[in-house]
């Protein structure tokens, strides 16, 4: 045999157990745990973060979610429970990095100043890693506003969270779709349907956020309140595409309590609930309270093709571009208060100087 043909059989072999290798790396279990993946966890129970993670509670087409225990009370600092006190439980939230989900994820990334710095599109495990990022800096927004209920996030590596579990005794709570409510009192989806509609308002004015993807299937339903989870794709209020995603929320929400029995505000009604910047937070409860009594006595067809037509027309983003020319064409159409609580404006423009 010759010298050049053996080195190239030996070329041949070494990149063939590169390809099993890199197979072996890549391989999971679940599609989120991968051997960096297990590293991670291992490092958790290695430093006492964790003493055991059990099976999984919820599955999802983004990340698995599982029950864990352990007896430390601050991950940043390491401080232990107390001697005689039950284990802390928690959800160790897992990205799954081996299927294509965060191809389409572009949108709710791209055009927000917290990464104007740039992020890797091309890499599917470094946007995993950024989804991770995203979901613990939007849950800490979110609890440190003090409005909205929603699980602290302790600890963040990679793809994998581990944040506060929301259940009691390893029963995690129940979606909101999966939730058994109103058997003692018929009123409870009323009273959580106004629950959800001030969740979003405090989300938008206070946290500055939009949920992206808000629906039953991303609330849960604990001790007879809403908390709030899964803000990955959560967006900062002046994102390019944040008041498209905030009315699709809006519709989505309604929907669901709609085919609940709950007489809910209209979709353009709740957008501008949560926008008005004219509200002031001491009236938000007895304004809600005022639309939701005028709901119940239903809406004129009228008002229902208004809805339709606002589901569909453009939501202006800025002052600039609601010219007087654009102003006078929408009040003819009759579109015009799509956007006056929005603004601040009341439908008034100042005049411009001649």
């Amino acid at each position: 045999m010759s010298t050049s043909y053996s080195t190239t059989l030996s070329k041949i072999d070494a990149k063939v157990n590169s390809i099993k290798k890199d197979k072996n790396d890549r391989a999971t279990i679940d599609q989120v745990l991968d051997p960096r993946t297990l590293i991670v966890l291992h490092k958790l129970v290695q430093n006492d973060k964790i003493d055991q993670i059990y099976g999984c509670v919820s599955t999802g087409k983004e990340a698995n979610v599982y029950l864990a225990e352990g007896r430390c009370k601050d991950f940043s600092t390491g401080e232990m429970i107390a001697e005689g006190e039950p284990n802390k439980e928690f959800a160790i939230k897992i990205f799954k990095t081996s299927i294509l989900i965060f191809k389409d994820r572009e949108r709710y990334v791209s055009g927000e100043f917290r990464f104007r710095s740039g992020h890797c599109k091309g890499n599917p495990r470094k946007m995993v890693k950024l989804w991770a990022e995203k979901e613990v800096r939007n849950l800490k927004r979110i609890c440190m506003s003090g409005k909205i209920r929603a699980p602290w996030p302790y600890y963040l590596k990679n793809n994998v969270i581990a944040m506060e579990f929301i259940g009691h005794k390893g029963d995690a709570a129940p979606r909101l779709k999966d939730a058994v409510i109103g058997t003692e009192d018929p009123q409870e989806i009323v009273s959580l349907y106004a629950e959800c509609v001030a969740m979003m308002r405090h989300l938008y004015q206070t946290c500055k956020l939009v949920h992206g993807d808000l629906s039953e299937y991303n609330l849960l339903y604990h001790d007879k309140q809403i908390w709030m989870i899964d803000v990955s794709q959560s967006v900062e209020h002046d994102h390019p595409m944040a008041l498209d995603f905030l009315r699709r929320d809006c519709a989505v929400l309604n929907d669901f309590f709609r085919r609940n029995n709950v007489f809910v505000l209209t979709t353009l009604r709740l957008f501008n609930y949560v926008t008005d910047l004219t509200l002031e937070e001491s009236r938000m409860d007895e304004v809600l309270g005022q639309l939701l009594q005028e709901s119940s006595k239903g809406y004129t067809e009228e008002e229902i093709q208004q809805d339709k037509v606002f589901e569909q027309v453009y939501i202006p983003r800025s002052l600039q571009e609601l010219s007087h020319v654009e102003i006078e064409r929408q009040k003819k159409e009759g579109t015009e208060n799509f956007y006056t609580q929005l603004t601040g404006l009341g439908g008034t423009m100042p005049e411009e100087d001649t």
